[in-house]
């Protein structure tokens, strides 16, 4: 396979998807604000906290299935590949099973967790069902046969699908709320465009590998093996809920819902950006997983520098434009009554910075599988998280959430999972990464400061000028400040090799011709 194109292929497609999953839902929820009341969007956020929980007893599946084929795909085991598709079919029906039965369970509970009268006399317990149904369905109609288009690289082809079918229900959902007013119809409309997303991939997964259908037995050791990486999964996954529970709960009970509404607009930013630059992460792992299989230790070793180089540059000039646009655009966003101070804007950033970086080093623990020796880490870090949350916040408020947050980044799960990819990926010692790590992230505060100093000039200006020409600065100070720091290192030129055949533009041309330039001049 070709590692590089595939990635590039799947991050083009993936970035305009989630680009597509920010837009698209906010003028939904605009529209079902205006045509039907706020009220209807709190029963969605309701049955899509409750649905997240259940989502539990997916325990990692889909993650140790795409793992499983990274060998046999290398080495074209079509046999072990529909043994494993075959074992996947099933597991996918259980839990599915598992998630309707549950659910069904949970039926009466679900009004009181409504506070207050249903809007429009609604049946709650048909909603909920039917929200129910479109979740279980997603794993009984041919889920199994995604991991495919994921284990060879082609989640682009994913993406496509999940685009075309996204805008018909938006585009009918918006008609029914237009015309009808009826939330029934609404949600009907998610789930049969739901069903058939997943139809049409299993069609196009078909297409492209018409040998791959569910057949055939594996050893019991293979399953067994299986087994045990989805059990390490899912204390990974369950550490990942309490993360993104914890601090939303918290801030709810102590600090009061109006603090909680301006710290999600912030969130709500930040995991935008977050979540395009995950799609880099998510379209790379295949190829990593592959290059495990194929390539040698070193290559792999060097792979990991260069990308965290490369991930690091990357989240820098993310920083720098979330220090000096933030302010402006929630002003404008939301008005200068729901701003919080700089420091709170500088520990956004710094969060930021962790958790990003943090997934370069969870994308090669995932691509090489070790999930069992990584089994407790998450859950650890998350309970560090929410003990800090709960007894510091009525001492420092917003500001021990995010402290919180960050510390057991730093203390506990960084390291943790730094130790555990150079103890058991690379087999090496990893005193001189963890050296250079933070020294990036020094260099990544330093930039940033110089930019936000350099940004205050503009605070003058109208709101827009100053998002606009903040963007700008703080885009091409970054790259010009961390060129001049970074240009002697010896992962600068491999970074730009790398980008040159991901953009297939000539980018070393164009550093070619501003160096002659300047050496001309001087």
């Amino acid at each position: 396979m070709n590692r590089t194109q595939n990635a590039t292929r799947n991050i083009v497609f993936g970035v305009i998807l989630k680009l597509y999953q920010i837009l698209l839902p906010f003028i939904m929820r605009t529209a079902m604000i205006y045509l039907m009341g706020v009220e209807y969007l709190g029963l969605n956020s309701l049955f899509t906290s409750i649905l997240q929980v259940l989502n539990l007893a997916e325990l990692g599946v889909g993650s140790a299935m795409v793992y499983s084929m990274y060998k046999p795909i290398a080495e074209n085991d079509k046999v072990t590949i529909c043994a494993l598709l075959k074992l996947y079919k099933k597991y996918y029906f259980f839990i599915g099973l598992i998630i309707a039965c549950v659910g069904v369970l949970l039926t009466p509970l679900i009004p009181k967790l409504i506070s207050g009268d249903i809007p429009g006399q609604l049946n709650i317990y048909i909603l909920y069902l039917l929200n129910l149904a479109a979740t279980v369905m997603t794993y009984w109609l041919f889920a199994y046969k995604n991991s495919l288009l994921q284990a060879y690289q082609r989640s682009d082809v994913a993406s496509k699908i999940t685009i075309l079918t996204t805008t018909l229900q938006y585009a009918i959902q918006l008609v029914i709320l237009w015309l009808f007013h009826n939330y029934y119809l609404y949600i009907i409309v998610m789930l049969f465009t739901q069903a058939m997303a997943n139809i049409i991939t299993a069609m196009a997964a078909s297409r492209l590998y018409p040998d791959m259908e569910p057949n055939g037995n594996l050893p019991d050791k293979t399953v067994k093996t299986i087994n045990q990486r989805i059990k390490d999964l899912f204390t990974a996954k369950l550490g990942a809920t309490i993360v993104n529970s914890a601090d939303t709960i918290v801030i709810s009970a102590f600090l009061g819902l109006t603090v909680l509404a301006m710290y999600q607009n912030y969130y709500f930013i930040m995991s935008s950006v977050m979540g395009i630059l995950t799609v880099v992460f998510s379209s790379c792992l295949a190829g990593v997983g592959n290059s495990m299989v194929t390539e040698s230790a070193d290559k792999n070793y060097n792979d990991f520098r260069i990308l965290t180089f490369l991930i690091n540059w990357i989240v820098t000039v993310c920083m720098c434009c979330f220090a000096t646009v933030y302010q402006p655009f929630i002003e404008l966003w939301v008005g200068k009554d729901y701003i919080f101070d700089e420091i709170v804007v500088a520990l956004f950033c710094i969060y930021f910075y962790l958790v990003t970086m943090q997934q370069v080093n969870g994308m090669y623990k995932d691509a090489a599988g070790v999930w069992h020796q990584d089994r407790f880490r998450p859950l650890v870090a998350a309970i560090v998280n929410l003990i800090f949350n709960v007894i510091f916040v009525q001492l420092w408020g917003i500001y021990a959430i995010l402290l919180s947050t960050i510390v057991s980044y730093v203390f506990v799960s960084m390291p943790w999972m730094i130790s555990n990819v150079f103890k058991y990926v690379f087999h090496r010692s990893l005193g001189q990464f963890v050296k250079e790590v933070v020294v990036y992230f020094f260099v990544a505060c330093i930039v940033t400061f110089l930019c936000w100093i350099s940004c205050r000039t503009t605070s003058g200006l109208l709101l827009w000028g100053q998002i606009i020409i903040n963007l700008i600065l703080s885009v091409i100070l970054s790259n010009i400040v961390m060129f001049v720091i970074y240009r002697e290192n010896k992962y600068y030129n491999q970074m730009i090799e790398l980008v040159d055949k991901i953009t297939k533009f000539k980018l070393t041309k164009v550093l070619k011709m501003i160096k002659n330039n300047e050496e001309n001049f001087l």
